[in-house]
């Protein structure tokens, strides 16, 4: 039984060191009962099996790959985060504007609305009554604004 394990760990060895030239290792039994590994097969009548070669070679360039693999990833994530940050950044100028927007339309119909007196107060904190001219004066300069940043 010592003969097979030393001839086993003889071929497991050779195979080792074979690397990638040996597609395929052969594995039978002599005639004196001894178990034999070749990559040759051998002659004549006998019961072989065959074992797998040893594995391809790793690839030298694998860390390097994963490397540059995991960078590209990164850079993915950041640029996506950074495209998430632009987008609420627009979102949030669409809103400012939309608000902006709804003031100025809010404006415009209060200047509108003639039959209805408008008053404000001065810089003294006094109250003082708008002017039709005024009037009409602020509501085109908003209705110039409005459509020049709001649309139609």
């Amino acid at each position: 039984m010592p003969r097979i394990t030393v001839s086993a760990l003889l071929a497991a060895g050779a195979l080792a060191l074979a690397g990638t030239s040996a597609a395929a290792l052969y594995k039978w039994t002599d005639a004196s009962g001894r178990v034999v590994y070749s990559d040759q097969p051998p002659t004549g009548n006998v019961k072989v099996e065959t074992i797998q070669g040893a594995p391809p070679p790793s690839n030298p360039n694998a860390l390097k790959d994963l490397a540059a693999k995991e960078g590209e990833f990164k850079k993915r994530q950041l640029d996506a985060a950074e495209a998430a940050k632009k987008a609420e950044a627009q979102r949030a100028e669409l809103a400012k504007v939309g608000d902006a927007c709804a003031r100025a339309q809010m404006q415009i119909k209060q200047l509108a609305a003639e039959m209805i007196g408008l008053a404000r107060y001065n810089e003294k904190g006094e109250i003082v009554y708008v002017d039709d001219a005024t009037r009409r004066r602020e509501r085109q300069q908003l209705e110039t604004w409005y459509k020049a940043n709001c649309g139609s």
